[in-house]
């Protein structure tokens, strides 16, 4: 979303300012900063001036964020917050602003006790609704796509393609593959931030950015597999997971797949039309991540493997991967201990937390 937004809100003549932790050339109207905006002196040394809005994407910890907020809300017009629709909890209609939140009806004593994704994004919306000003805006995109992130449930391509390109079986969540979901294309998203940044009619208002069109998760292997099949001649295996949390639990995202993946997610985004009063052209699914995906196989960009569980993977199908492909001793000891002894690699994981 964000390397989508920082062009457009430059072409409508914004200047623009963005914190890196690396070095970056800038041009006349986008100029980045270099610093660590995790770091607090370098987040109060930054805002000393006044903006006219700040758009957020950092992640914090509840903790954090009540440091921070006077802060924000203090140093610009519009604090423009990035939450998650991962804070709705499951709902028979489309979802609107206003549907349920996990934190709120969720009756799991055990997950409530977690600092987990979904539960601290809903506290932080609750400290911001709470500071007594209405200089903010809420935006809860839901899953988006680009050209480097390519989902599948709750594996990135890091998990799925990777295994496609190396002629190994996809493994894939068969409670997971029977969901209906809504993946929205990056850029998208973006074009309605830009209505909502600068806009009056956003302050105070909390609204989720989504695509109008949903799709099982199948369909949205179908459409991986069929791309893949047209650009290297080989249509990839796929061994589907009667039990969806076997795998979580080794990724460690076993409430991701519980209390968000498991769910028909279908929005009703009705609010964000009204609010930008435009008419939003969002990419089809289908479109979207073909196009994505036939750039990425043409401009091959893969990031960290995830060995332990690519091991667990292998486990499942009876694969092994080439040493060659893993570097580093330690990723190729994780490797094949979730490969050959994975309740082993879970033990010593829980010991270590403790």
């Amino acid at each position: 979303m964000g390397m989508a937004l920082v062009p457009l809100l430059a072409d409508r003549g914004d200047e623009v300012f963005i914190t890196s932790r690396k070095k970056r050339e800038g041009t006349d109207s986008v100029h980045y900063i270099q610093g660590d905006a995790h770091q607090m002196e370098f987040l109060m040394q930054l805002l000393k001036t006044r903006y006219d809005a700040v758009v957020d994407f950092m992640v914090y910890q509840t903790m954090e964020f009540a440091q921070r907020l006077e802060m924000f809300l203090s140093s610009t017009d519009q604090y423009v917050f990035i939450s998650s629709a991962r804070v709705y909890a499951e709902s028979r209609e489309p979802i609107r602003e206003d549907s349920p939140r996990l934190l709120d009806v969720c009756r799991d004593g055990e997950y409530l006790a977690q600092e987990e994704y979904a539960l601290y994004k809903a506290k932080e919306e609750d400290m911001i609704r709470n500071a007594g000003s209405q200089n903010w805006t809420i935006i809860r995109p839901y899953i988006t796509y680009n050209v480097n992130r390519l989902q599948l449930g709750v594996l990135e391509k890091e998990n799925w393609l990777y295994r496609a390109l190396h002629e190994r079986t996809i493994v894939f969540q068969q409670g997971i593959a029977d969901r209906m979901t809504t993946l929205t294309y990056g850029r998208d998203v973006a074009k309605v931030m830009v209505h909502l940044i600068g806009n009056p009619s956003a302050l105070g208002e909390t609204v989720h950015i989504t695509s109008p069109d949903s799709m099982k998760w199948d369909d949205v292997l179908s459409v991986y597999l069929n791309v893949l099949e047209e650009k290297t001649g080989r249509r990839p295996e796929v061994h589907y997971l009667s039990d969806p949390q076997k795998l979580s639990t080794v990724m460690g995202n076993v409430y991701q797949v519980k209390y968000d993946r498991m769910s028909d997610r279908i929005f009703d985004n009705r609010k964000a039309a009204a609010l930008i009063n435009e008419e939003i052209g969002y990419t089809r699914p289908e479109d979207g991540l073909r196009a994505c995906l036939e750039g990425l196989l043409d401009h091959m960009e893969m990031g960290r493997i995830d060995w332990a569980s690519q091991g667990y993977m292998d486990r499942i199908t009876g694969e092994m991967a080439a040493m060659e492909e893993i570097s580093g001793s330690r990723e190729r000891m994780r490797y094949l201990l979730y490969r050959f002894a994975p309740g082993i690699a879970l033990a010593m994981r829980r010991i270590r937390r403790r």
